[in-house]
């Protein structure tokens, strides 16, 4: 069986003018409808609390190598085998890096769904963007704009994104110093171990990450049936199943067994993870990352939906 990435309908793309111009052409409509939700959520967004130096309690979160010997709390490190760090909380503006997949693979829309990932990951990010600005915190996107303390820094990424050269695979973060948040948005199709390989260096250095999983929902329900071929937009590979539907059970037990073995993986890390499907709201995802980034998560079981809503 090919992997999770290739049994998904795919159209392939090499030219990377038009893959520019058409990112170039999306990111305006993106910008609006991003400013749209924003504005639903933000009157229950209130100003988050935030990690620092404060006096206050903030989180336990794993030990990074270098760090105080101090910091530790041994009496939570003590009840498993991991040591844990005391955060406390903070008054001062820190980074928020945020970062979305813009390879090949997340152009897909299938009939079921009314935008592609690649929108649904803009208009997240966008909308993370503005409402996180507005609360004053520093936005960043490694390797295509420097953080910025603005208003507009919603307005700044979105016409540095349109500027930006293509790319594959999750960013460089050698540029990323300090405590900082980072959000990873994608459709994170590869295998799970090959995603934590790496997501962990991140983390080992003590940044505070949060992963949003994009799917569509033709790639968690696989309707296709008799004679279907299956194209990779990263490498072009090929799969035809002459009769699509008798690899379906296959198929989805691999599906969500990567989902599930990746958020496992993350939450032992430390980090945050959340899906949003692209026939659902956008809104859903952004007020579960708020609930990470202000401390009081929703909990939310990763388990198949029966149904989604435009």
């Amino acid at each position: 069986m090919a992997s999770i990435g290739q049994i998904v309908e795919q159209t392939p793309t090499n030219d990377v003018l038009s893959r520019a111009q058409a990112r170039a052409m999306l990111v305006p409509d993106c910008m609006v409808e991003a400013k749209r939700i924003a504005n639903t959520v933000i009157a229950g967004w209130h100003g988050r609390r935030k990690r620092g130096i404060g006096e206050n309690f903030w989180q336990f979160r794993p030990y990074a190598e270098g760090e105080s010997l101090s910091r530790i709390d041994w009496r939570r490190s003590a009840r498993d085998d991991h040591t844990y760090v005391r955060d406390r909380e903070w008054e001062a503006a820190h980074t928020v890096w945020l970062w979305a997949d813009l390879s090949p693979s997340m152009m897909y829309k299938s009939t079921l769904a009314q935008v592609s990932k690649e929108s649904r990951a803009l208009v997240i990010m966008l909308a993370l963007a503005e409402i996180l600005s507005r609360s004053g915190e520093r936005i960043g996107c490694p390797g295509i704009m420097e953080p910025v303390s603005s208003r507009n820094a919603a307005e700044r990424l979105a016409t540095a994104i349109m500027h930006a050269p293509q790319a594959t695979g999750l960013p460089d973060t050698a540029m990323i110093r300090g405590q900082s948040d980072i959000i990873l948005i994608g459709d994170f199709l590869d295998e799970a171990d090959a995603v934590m390989n790496r997501i962990a260096p991140l983390g080992r250095r003590g940044l505070r990450g949060h992963v949003i999983e994009i799917a569509d929902p033709a790639e968690e329900t696989f309707p296709y049936s008799g004679r279907t071929e299956f194209v990779d937009p990263e490498t072009g590979e090929k799969l035809v199943a002459g009769r699509a539907e008798n690899i379906r059970d296959l198929y989805q037990r691999a599906y969500w067994a990567r989902r599930q073995a990746l958020g496992e993986a993350l939450r032992r890390l430390g980090w945050s993870f959340v899906f949003n499907r692209t026939d659902h709201l956008a809104s859903e995802a952004l007020v579960a990352v708020h609930g990470y980034l202000s401390g009081m998560p929703a909990q939310r079981a990763i388990e198949r939906p029966t149904g989604g809503k435009a």
